[in-house]
């Protein structure tokens, strides 16, 4: 019985070791190596995760866009669209004039026995901002709305005799599109210039028909028409955005100067 009572007592000792050592791992501060293997929990929390990176995107080069009724010279309205009804042009209705414009100016000049030639003149802005969450330039966008313009004016319902061509001199890249439209039961002339200049483009539009027997314009030189107002539209969306010279300060005038001038000398 006494041999039994101690082996029992020595089993009963040796199965509380474990439970010590739990209840004192539990109780540890944290402060000692307890030696048994890293917690991967705790070693991962311990280690700042990688700061998330924004991209980085080009400013936008333009900023703002002229009124577009002062985009192409009166001058230049006066030759391409005789006897013209608003000289000043008439804007189109735009919540953001800041990202987008048009203005038109038509007439109508009446020759007499020889008819009559009708002209239409519109250009339309648009500029866009650059997207630092999509990471795209304003550059970009107006590469892929250039795009779109191009495509829309061949796509023009009812076109016939569809021409395109490069338009050179014009902005970044530009494309001149040429049609004839039926419309009124006469046949008009279209000459459409699309142009992106940097993060910005300009759509212009010159369409004519002859009334009454007169013979329509060229389509020539619609298309002539048509670049010479997008190059002063360009030019027009450049001048907008030049920030104004800084003006040198006045020298300044020597005692000696000024009591020269007070005696009138």
């Amino acid at each position: 019985m006494h041999r039994s009572a101690s082996r029992l007592t020595r089993i009963l000792a040796c199965a509380a070791v474990p439970v010590m050592l739990v209840v004192a791992g539990c109780s540890s501060d944290g402060s000692g190596d307890s030696g048994g293997a890293p917690d991967k929990a705790g070693s991962s929390s311990s280690g700042s995760p990688e700061a998330k990176k924004t991209p980085t995107v080009a400013p936008a080069r333009f900023a703002a866009l002229p009124d577009p009724c002062d985009a192409v010279a009166a001058k230049t309205i006066g030759d391409l669209v005789p006897e013209v009804k608003a000289k000043n042009g008439t804007a189109g209705k735009s919540t953001d004039t800041a990202s987008r414009g048009s203005c038109s100016w038509n007439g109508l000049e009446d020759k007499g026995v020889d008819g009559s030639q009708y002209r239409w003149l519109d250009v339309s802005l648009l500029r866009y901002d650059s997207d630092a969450t999509l990471a795209v330039s304003g550059e970009q966008r107006a590469e892929d709305s250039y795009a779109k313009e191009v495509a829309k004016a061949k796509a023009t319902e009812g076109a016939k005799s569809v021409k395109t061509a490069a338009a050179d001199g014009v902005g970044d890249e530009a494309t001149t599109v040429t049609y004839t439209l039926n419309k009124t039961d006469e046949n008009f002339v279209y000459a459409t210039v699309v142009t992106r200049t940097e993060n910005g483009v300009v759509t212009l539009t010159y369409n004519g028909t002859g009334y009454a027997g007169a013979k329509n314009p060229s389509v020539t030189d619609m298309a002539k028409g048509a670049v010479r107002a997008a190059k002063e539209a360009v030019a027009a969306v450049a001048a907008a955005n030049e920030e104004p010279a800084a003006k040198e300060p006045a020298a300044e005038e020597s005692p000696e100067a000024s009591a020269k001038a007070a005696a009138g000398e």
